[in-house]
């Protein structure tokens, strides 16, 4: 049989087709993977490392879906929020990536990359060395949790009948719908973070 003229597995493949497991189930296994794609396992761990390398495959293209652009603003904090709602958005799209994600270590050089111009910004802003990683890791637990609010139902507290609860019945009716409850939300806590920060830089 002649050979392809082109590649019938490439690191590109393997990410869309992790991708699509991962919206659809939450994860993935390596042979579920090469299911998907129509090849051997084996094949798969001739471009990736693994399950690991999978993961960092998806890190590195959830990483491209954001804007890094507004790290560049002035003040820190501008940079911060610009960049804490591309970020949102991003994961928005791939909630199920959240968990996958959150709960691996980080080590993609793209990413990683990243998280350098963070913490520079923030080392430079003049919050203490010790302090640096510990408010990058609250920005993003909020805006991962936010990330995942923003992709949750239209609607998100439903009272039974028979429930008493004629104070939530009625700060429901009194707010916001759909997305526009969940970008109130967001921008309100991510205010609220960032002044507690820039109170942490006054103290």
């Amino acid at each position: 049989m002649a050979r392809p003229h082109t590649a019938l597995l490439d690191r590109d493949r393997i990410t869309a087709a992790a991708l699509e497991l991962v919206d659809q189930t939450g994860d993935f296994t390596v042979p579920a993977l090469a299911r998907r794609l129509g090849v051997q396992t084996a094949s798969v761990y001739h471009h990736v490392e693994g399950r690991a390398g999978i993961v960092e495959l998806l890190r590195d293209w959830i990483g491209r879906q954001m804007d890094f652009s507004p790290l560049e603003l002035q003040p820190w904090d501008a940079a911060m929020a610009g960049f804490a709602r591309s970020y949102r958005a991003a994961f928005a799209a791939h909630p199920r990536l959240v968990t996958l994600l959150a709960t691996s270590t980080v080590r993609s050089p793209a990413v990683i990359t990243a998280y350098e111009r963070m913490a520079t910004v923030l080392a430079e802003a003049g919050f203490p060395h010790e302090d640096v990683i510990a408010v990058l890791t609250a920005l993003e637990n909020f805006i991962l949790g936010s990330a995942l609010d923003l992709a949750a139902p239209a609607v998100m507290w439903e009272v039974p009948d028979g429930v008493d609860a004629p104070g939530l019945t009625s700060f429901l009716a009194a707010a916001p719908q759909g997305t526009d409850r969940a970008d109130r939300a967001f921008e309100l806590g991510l205010q609220s973070l960032l002044g507690g920060f820039r109170a942490l830089l006054k103290g």
